[in-house]
């Protein structure tokens, strides 16, 4: 399995010959999802989900499937088979990839604001993707992409998170919002080896940037 960092919360993930693609929003270059089998969506806003990109993506390719919550299932109303709305407890398969869905809400930004659904997706029973939210997958992950930096962020909740799902490895993501020295310090100085220990070999990928994911 290989993974390709995209622009903020979007990655590529290719293998045996299927390509899958998460959250490939506005902070996100158009050329990411070409030639995916599969878009994987985790919430409806829009650093994560870009509805016009997504539509032109569908017309431009017939074999083009999507999975993703029902509320974003919605706004893409009309497009039949195409698109198939799912939730927590749920698994399906593109190309012998096996997918699972984790997690129901995204992450509480403030009181006043309602939350908005949002799933996670655990690719090939080795890479957790979980959106916007600080979702436990209930399993062992091999990899999990931590979103670093957001309106509903705090950085020791991203380090408990770490020790709570136990990955061998973190990749950081949702990063747009960070300067050079804010994914060093949130990073390098907190997540990785210099912070206070999380058992996790904590990597950034900049945008284009591949790594094999072997399940070791």
């Amino acid at each position: 399995m290989r993974l390709t960092k995209c622009g903020h919360a979007c990655v590529r993930i290719e293998q045996d010959g299927t390509t899958l693609v998460i959250d490939p929003g506005l902070f996100t270059e158009p050329e990411a999802v070409r030639g995916a089998d599969a878009l994987l969506i985790t919430h409806e806003h829009w650093d994560h989900f870009a509805e016009e990109r997504v539509r032109a993506a569908l017309a431009a390719d017939p074999g083009l499937r999507i999975w993703t919550n029902p509320v974003v299932a919605h706004q893409l109303a009309g497009l039949g088979p195409r698109i198939t709305a799912v939730g927590e407890g749920d698994a399906f398969e593109v190309g012998g990839i096996e997918v699972s869905v984790h997690g129901q809400w995204h992450e509480l930004i403030h009181p006043d604001v309602p939350q908005v659904a949002n799933v996670g997706f655990l690719v090939g029973g080795r890479l957790f993707h979980p959106g916007d939210a600080l979702t436990l997958p209930g399993c062992a992950v091999d990899t999990l992409m931590v979103p670093l930096a957001g309106p509903w962020t705090r950085t020791g909740d991203l380090i408990d998170y770490l020790r709570a799902v136990g990955p061998a490895r973190a990749l950081g993501m949702h990063e747009a919002m960070l300067s050079e020295i804010g994914l060093m310090v949130t990073g390098e100085n907190w997540l990785g080896a210099k912070g206070p220990g999380t058992g996790t070999d904590y990597r950034y990928l900049t945008v284009g940037e591949s790594l094999e994911l072997t399940g070791e």
